[in-house]
């Protein structure tokens, strides 16, 4: 990986840890989320008419994601909701890699090897020492919670997307698709709110919530094109510095009281998931 492809896939990494703390930040966490989420609607909306369509094979696994990220955008505001950015990001990014991981070996019958094994440990070991930090620390179980059972939508729509993509023959159009389709139920959220509140609420979120738009679509480009640069599994063991970054953002930009214990629990996770990913 040169350096050029690793400064882009670190920017990425920051970008998406940024994006998460604009809703974590943002007074109401679920309408934020419903903001970023239809402006990357509007940006896959404004540049699919010029790009081929994916392959139709492809169009159930579009469906079956739409489904699991909802849930997943739902879940992450309510985390961000009772919790920090840096309790809650690094459990939901560092325990889905650890689920894939484990779940493969089990649903394909091949044996984790040595590093594998060694990522998953420290995983493990960073989820358990931010659990205990935030019992310690006298935070609500109710993010720890809701941040594990995350990791858990995370994994399954990256299963789903990796077989989507594979079939797609179009790996940007596929996500850009996928960002107009889950736009759609939280437009309907979006305007529910406003016909009961007025536009005033939507106005004081629309700035921030546009950045993050912007932030989580430059994102994931970045990755893609990182893709076609350097190894796949390189690229997504250098974007899980995310996990870092958000603990980072979370002691500067929110004050969030970041104690040693959740400080190495974060970084476990990271090297634990570039372990994973690099095997």
């Amino acid at each position: 990986m040169t350096w050029g492809v690793l400064a882009a896939v670190l920017l990425g990494a920051l970008l998406h840890a940024s994006w998460n703390l604009f809703v974590k930040a943002a007074p109401d966490t679920r309408l934020a989320t419903a903001l970023v989420y239809l402006g990357g609607g509007v940006i896959a909306a404004l540049v699919l008419p010029f790009l081929p369509a994916p392959a139709p094979a492809s169009w159930p696994y579009l469906a079956a994601a739409t489904v699991v990220e909802l849930l997943y955008g739902i879940l992450l505001a309510a985390a961000y909701r009772v919790g920090d950015l840096s309790h809650a990001y690094p459990l939901m990014r560092g325990t889905a890699p650890l689920l894939i991981a484990i779940g493969s070996a089990a649903l394909i019958g091949e044996p984790l090897s040595r590093p594998v094994w060694l990522g998953v440990a420290l995983v493990s070991c960073g989820i358990f020492s931010m659990i205990f930090d935030a019992r310690s620390q006298g935070h609500s179980s109710a993010a720890t919670r809701l941040a594990l059972l995350n990791a858990f939508m995370i994994a399954a729509y990256t299963t789903i997307d990796g077989l989507g993509v594979r079939v797609s023959g179009q790996p940007v159009t596929y996500s850009l698709w996928l960002s107009l389709l889950i736009a759609a139920p939280w437009l309907i959220y979006v305007l529910g709110r406003m016909r009961a509140q007025g536009g005033a609420v939507l106005r004081r979120h629309t700035p921030a919530a546009a950045l993050g738009a912007i932030f989580s679509v430059a994102s994931y480009t970045l990755a893609l094109w990182a893709m076609t640069r350097a190894q796949v599994a390189a690229v997504a063991a250098v974007r899980e510095s995310s996990i870092v970054f958000s603990a980072i953002l979370g002691a500067l930009v929110l004050r969030e009281r970041v104690t040693p214990v959740r400080a190495l629990a974060a970084l476990a996770i990271a090297l634990g998931v570039w372990v994973i990913r690099l095997d």
